[in-house]
């Protein structure tokens, strides 16, 4: 599909308050064998999300340690993981210090899947993610870990306020690119 029709698509999609607000942008190097190009999403005229850059105003991290030592990012933790914790320690563990190891545990796969995630961002796979979301449910792009889906997904037109509200939970644990849409969005409501 070209970049023109896969633009107008994802267009079609937005919902009407960000209608104007969010663009799709691309640029590409015709003569160049080693420039493939670049894809932006650009909120309010200005290039939020650059594909292949990490000079963006979205935090990028470049290791596990970065996002661990984050205070910015919050990480829930339930009941279930401080239990596991508990029967796998067989009960050595201080109460106090069962939420920090379930905690770090957590934060460390977490740190795994985002670094993974934005090392996979670039105009190819901009055009394939885009192409994936047009012909998936809605539901599959929220739950996917692939950060170019769910942030198609939250300016979806299709996705309502009402699921909006209800997934500020999982959002912390997304990509801080992917949290940035979700509060564009929640904004809109």
């Amino acid at each position: 599909m070209s970049w023109s029709k896969l633009k107008q698509n994802l267009e079609s999609f937005l919902c009407p308050a960000l209608v104007g607000r969010v663009e799709y942008r691309s640029t590409s190097y015709r003569y160049s064998s080693d420039r493939p190009g670049n894809c932006y999403l650009a909120v309010d005229k200005k290039n939020v999300l650059n594909m292949s850059d990490t000079t963006t105003p979205i935090r990028w991290f470049q290791t596990e340690q970065e996002i661990k030592n984050d205070p910015n990012i919050e990480i829930p933790v339930d009941d279930e993981e401080i239990e596991a914790i508990r029967k796998e320690s067989k009960g050595a563990i201080p109460e106090e210090r069962l939420h920090v190891i379930a905690r770090s545990r957590k934060i460390s796969v977490l740190a795994k899947e985002l670094l993974s995630a934005q090392s996979s961002l670039s105009k190819s796979n901009f055009t394939a993610a885009a192409t994936t979301f047009l012909s998936r449910p809605i539901e599959e792009s929220l739950e996917s870990q692939d950060i170019l889906l769910n942030i198609l997904a939250l300016v979806d037109r299709r996705v309502g306020k009402k699921r909006i509200l209800n997934m500020s939970e999982k959002i912390k644990l997304k990509h801080p690119a992917v949290q940035y849409f979700y509060e564009i969005r929640r904004r809109t409501l």
